[in-house]
């Protein structure tokens, strides 16, 4: 296996470093795909709520790769989380990316008819339309709620996870079941301090890299897929370079020990949480 990948428990390679494209729209979408493809990008980061999708498709049929050696990612939105709407759901995001399958089909958020979904989604790999299904910001009663009675597992869960919230206790859990962790916001999105950090800047002096290299290394020796999000081409390359970064263990722990022990993106916390479940079940019974 390529060092640059990872073993997924369904078999499949996942390139290690991605590119998140959240909140970038249009040609400037398709033209930084196109960019960091150009750069040795191999694994692109989509959704159907970031209206994109259309985008990250031109991008992959005029990059001029051919489509098997591109890993793509879309998710699934919790509105649609019911049996027959996910699988429209999944329709129209082949549709609007313009081909006959994705690599990796997530549930966004655990809201809505969760079991249901799962069914379809395990029946959608089996018509070829997705090669592995995974989950997005699922925690370990989420996870056990719906991979109780499951026929396939799931092989991602796509987590926030950085240097000021390691997630030890998730992340022990998904080892122990076989499913790789997807790192979304690994600076935890240039707002937190973390590439300013001056332990995190120590780290990466002593191995000369930069800290976000750094931070992108202390990821994958967590095991972590990781799909930072930028549109400059040098800041591209510097992140996929990362892949050459080696940490030592008193590395590791000195950047452990920043942890918080909480989210940085309080988006799911006080009335969100149970409005998101109403709606997700409301969407499921109408």
């Amino acid at each position: 296996m390529d060092e640059g990948y990872i073993r997924l428990n369904n078999g499949m390679e996942m390139p290690l470093v991605g590119l998140g494209v959240f909140r970038m729209k249009g040609y400037e979408c398709t033209k930084n795909v196109i960019s960091a493809v150009e750069s040795g990008y191999r694994l692109i980061d989509t959704a159907a709520v970031y209206g994109n999708e259309r985008a990250v498709g031109d991008a992959v049929r005029w990059c001029g790769l051919p489509r098997e050696q591109l890993f793509v990612t879309t998710k699934l939105w919790y509105t649609n989380c019911s049996y027959h709407n996910a699988k429209r759901a999944l329709e129209k995001s082949l549709k609007n990316l313009g081909l006959d399958y994705v690599d990796l089909y997530l549930i966004h958020e655990p809201y809505g008819w969760l079991k249901g979904t799962w069914r379809a989604l395990e029946e959608c790999v089996r018509e070829g339309k997705v090669r592995a299904i995974g989950l997005s910001n699922f925690c370990e009663r989420d996870i056990e709620n719906i991979t109780r009675g499951a026929e396939i597992m799931p092989a991602v869960d796509q987590i926030e996870l950085h240097p000021l919230y390691k997630r030890e206790k998730l992340l022990a859990y998904l080892n122990e079941r076989g499913i790789t962790p997807e790192a979304w916001a690994p600076f935890g999105a240039g707002k937190s301090g973390i590439l300013d950090h001056p332990v995190i800047a120590r780290v990466a002096e002593r191995r000369g890299c930069t800290v976000a290299q750094a931070v992108l290394a202390w990821l994958r020796a967590k095991g972590a897929v990781a799909i930072p999000k930028s549109s400059n081409p040098e800041r591209m390359a510097e992140n996929l370079a990362s892949l050459s970064v080696e940490l030592t263990d008193e590395d590791i722990r000195n950047i452990d020990c920043l942890d918080l022990g909480d989210s940085l993106f309080p988006w799911d916390k006080g009335i969100r949480r149970p409005l998101r479940k109403a709606i997700g079940f409301l969407h499921y019974i109408i």
